[in-house]
């Protein structure tokens, strides 16, 4: 795959991104998604019990950043150590440093408050766009990106995916279950994450397809 298809795929994705983002935003700035944020809490935190609580608490404490930042430097490790590359080992640090500072950001920008009728655990903050939401996705998402080449066989790359996939579906919906995020926070901090990492792994491509065409000149 060409550098212009990679932008094309990248600037396709990072639009779609981009709109869905400024779309949430404006409905929750104009009180129209309350109704949606209202039925898929009572959706969700209709199921609770004592059992499903626990996996919930489980789910978010992965999401958390002491938790995370444990699996970030056992994954920095494993990209140094074992698989010896280092551009991959910048992106992925790139890629977690700049989704936290880009969710700071836009915390700081909405200052939405966080939903206080049903809460199972105490938390403070802003709610939008929600940090484990773009925790997850970015964590996960660049994890898989990472990997995939490294993974010969299809089996491998579907357990990865589907593996990546439930992750960041299973840390997103605890925060609605345990009523410290609105479902439109879990969707924005997804969507946040993606233009967040369209970008970085565009950047990624470009420069790793511009050193191969260097060194494949140098090499004629």
């Amino acid at each position: 795959m060409n550098l212009k298809v990679h932008l094309v795929i990248a600037f396709i994705i990072s639009l779609v991104c981009v709109i869905g983002f400024i779309f949430i935003s404006l409905l929750i700035s104009d009180h129209k998604i309350i109704d949606f944020d209202s039925d898929v809490i009572a959706a969700i935190q209709g199921l609770e019990s004592p059992t499903l609580t626990k996996v919930m608490k489980f789910f978010t404490l992965i999401g958390s950043f002491s938790v995370v930042s444990v699996i970030i430097i056992i994954l920095i490790i494993f990209l140094y150590k074992v698989l010896h590359h280092r551009l991959e080992l910048i992106l992925f640090i790139s890629a977690i440093i700049g989704s936290a500072v880009l969710n700071q950001i836009l915390k700081l920008i909405f200052h939405r408050v966080r939903p206080d009728f049903h809460r199972l655990i105490d938390i403070s903050g802003y709610s939008f766009p929600s940090g484990h939401a773009m925790n997850a996705f970015t964590v996960y998402v660049i994890l898989s990106f990472l990997l995939w080449r490294h993974i010969p066989s299809r089996w491998g790359r579907s357990v990865l995916i589907i593996f990546s996939v439930f992750m960041i579906m299973a840390i997103g919906i605890s925060r609605i279950y345990l009523g410290v995020h609105y479902p439109s926070d879990i969707i924005g901090g997804y969507l946040a994450s993606g233009f967040w990492l369209t970008v970085a792994i565009w950047f990624f491509q470009f420069y790793q397809e511009k050193r191969y065409n260097k060194k494949y000149k140098s090499g004629t």
